[in-house]
């Protein structure tokens, strides 16, 4: 009887996880640096930004389908 290699490894994630993630990420740094262009402290940047990531992974996570 012969056995069959084990094929390769699941990914850690799948690729509408991955395409949220980073949609996410792109708009939460996109947002963090027009705040701080637009005059605003670096730790009010930073704040707009993981606020907009956080946002739009919920908006992102409904929007694309399975």
């Amino acid at each position: 009887m012969t056995t069959l290699p084990p094929g390769p490894p699941d990914p850690l994630l799948s690729q509408r996880a991955l395409l949220v993630l980073l949609t996410a990420a792109f708009l939460g740094t996109v947002i963090g640096i027009l705040t701080f262009l637009s005059g605003g402290s670096a730790a009010t940047a930073v704040v707009a930004g993981l606020v907009a990531a956080g946002a739009s992974t919920l908006g992102l996570h409904t929007l694309i389908g399975r």
